[in-house]
């Protein structure tokens, strides 16, 4: 009797210490993912979604000044059927820099054409007549660039510029999408101040130029469409 005894008092015992053990497991389980859903709240929040956010005139400059602080990449590649092309991207000109690469890293030009070919003067992408582009654009937002001229960045052989409307422009603001090379080995620069060169070929100079011999109609586009591929390198 009394062997029996001792025997339902022990299990009784180890039955309480496992009730409290897993009492204890839980507690510090719930303690360790109440201090990770903390830890999460606690994180900074990034100043802008970048899932929602659509660019404006109005916060245009804050937008591409954050975003180029957070995003300090300025190589990229263009390919096209005619071969690639590596650019590299002035860091004295921040807006434009982090304009190219926002656009780079939405997949935007992957839409769009070397659309306007002029030989021995330029070479311009970032357009096409396919609807996705539009769309891409609307999605992105409406919206201009600052100019940002710089005396030393002038339109040499294989600069890179933003195109721009000439009317209704005072202050000669970018257009956002739109980019072109200086195909001419003399440079263009009667356009020095009028547009913002923001980067240069390093690399691809024939690639450039063959585009340039390509075949256009009466508006400069080229008679076969010639698709654009861009992709940060680094």
């Amino acid at each position: 009797m009394k062997i029996h005894n001792l025997l339902f008092l022990l299990s009784v015992l180890i039955m309480f210490s496992c009730q409290n053990n897993s009492k204890d497991t839980t507690e510090k389980s719930l303690e360790q993912k109440n201090k990770t859903v903390k830890a999460k709240d606690d994180a900074p929040k990034p100043k802008y979604d970048l899932n929602t956010i659509v660019i404006t005139d109005d916060n245009v400059v804050d937008f591409l000044t954050w975003y180029g602080e957070h995003n300090q990449e300025k190589k990229v590649q263009i390919e096209c059927s005619y071969g690639n092309i590596e650019i590299e991207l002035y860091n004295e000109t921040p807006l434009h820099r982090a304009n190219f690469i926002y656009l780079v890293k939405k997949n935007y030009f992957n839409t769009t054409y070397f659309h306007r070919v002029v030989k021995n003067f330029i070479v311009q992408g970032g357009n096409s007549d396919e609807t996705i582009t539009q769309k891409e654009r609307k999605n992105i937002g409406k919206y201009f660039i600052p100019a940002e001229f710089n005396k030393t960045l002038k339109h040499h052989y294989g600069a890179l510029a933003s195109a721009r409307s000439w009317e209704n422009n005072p202050d000669k603001v970018s257009n956002p999408f739109e980019f072109y090379f200086v195909q001419n080995k003399g440079g263009a620069h009667h356009l020095d101040g009028e547009h913002t060169v923001f980067g240069k070929i390093t690399k691809g100079f024939d690639v450039l130029d063959e585009i340039a011999q390509q075949k256009t109609d009466e508006g400069e586009y080229p008679l076969f469409n010639i698709k654009i591929k861009a992709k940060i390198i680094e």
